[in-house]
């Protein structure tokens, strides 16, 4: 079980918070200094699909050129951008039995944790 994310986003923080106010330790793993492995986004990509990874509301997108926005058309493409922007992954991103979590929403974290509670 672990949460990837980068430590200054206000969603990691959130998520973060939830985490330690109900005793739940993890270890974070923070794309920016750690960086991420493309055998781990392959991985995520047969669960979740580019389309829902590549955080496409974000600064980070926004900010991208048009030719680098038009060449994530698929698994490939979105890969080659967050291997070089791993910003742009959307986040936080929890992984827990295998199964992932994208972003912070208390009632599926609540769901996912209730047994631990």
């Amino acid at each position: 079980m672990t949460l990837y994310g980068i430590p200054n986003c206000n969603t990691v923080k959130k998520a973060r918070t939830w985490l330690t106010e109900h005793g739940i330790e993890l270890p974070f793993h923070d794309f920016k200094k750690q960086g991420i492995s493309e055998e781990l986004l392959k991985t995520w990509l047969k669960q979740v699909g580019w389309e829902k990874l590549v955080n496409r509301k974000g600064t980070t997108w926004r900010q991208l050129p048009d030719d680098a926005k038009a060449a994530v058309s698929d698994d490939a493409g979105a890969i080659r951008l967050m291997l070089e922007k791993p910003s742009i992954i959307k986040r936080p991103v929890l992984e827990k039995d295998g199964k992932l979590t994208l972003g912070f929403d208390e009632a599926v974290y609540q769901s996912l944790f209730e047994s631990k509670q």
